[in-house]
């Protein structure tokens, strides 16, 4: 059976909701030679960071996946794929932030950054589990949930301020 997960929908909300918190006012305050230029530019940015927030995994009985657009492609990211059996251990790994990221590491010795902003991360951990045979008890979001809440409500204001001082 195949499982989809997405990435998290508040980390696309803050992401998404950034951009249009420091971009919307640009059009605006354009002089009038760059205003279709800069509208242009916003909705092309509008798009590829839509684009960009759409990548997911999947996983098998056979596989894990890991997919991106077309895009996200163009700018670095690229698809992977591993067979559970190849997987031969986890590795973590703390950030600078505090917190920690993990990488499968596999018979060959290659590493995959294993997803951290993903939907439903408690049932991902526990089919990697299931399908691995490895206690990987400590994988858990590489930043706390509210960190992306925050960061969306706060773009959101943003966004009404730059409105209310428009219309006044």
């Amino acid at each position: 059976m195949i499982e989809k997960f997405k990435t998290l929908f508040f980390v696309k909300s803050s992401l998404i909701s950034l951009y249009f918190a420091l971009t919307i006012p640009i059009p605006f305050i354009s002089s009038e030679k760059l205003k279709v230029f800069s509208i242009i530019t916003f909705v092309l940015g509008v798009f590829l960071i839509i684009n960009i927030t759409n990548d997911y995994v999947n996983t098998c009985d056979k596989k894990i996946s890991y997919k991106t657009s077309f895009i996200s492609k163009v700018f670095g990211k690229k698809n992977w794929e591993i067979l559970w059996k190849d997987i031969k251990f986890i590795k973590s790994l703390p950030t600078s932030q505090g917190s920690k990221v993990h990488y499968f590491i596999t018979n060959k010795n290659e590493t995959f950054l294993v997803p951290q902003r993903i939907e439903n991360l408690e049932r991902f951990v526990c089919i990697v589990e299931k399908k691995t045979k490895l206690n990987i008890d400590e994988i858990s979001y590489i930043s706390p949930l509210w960190t992306y809440r925050l960061l969306t409500y706060l773009s959101i204001f943003m966004i009404l301020g730059e409105i209310f001082a428009f219309i006044i």
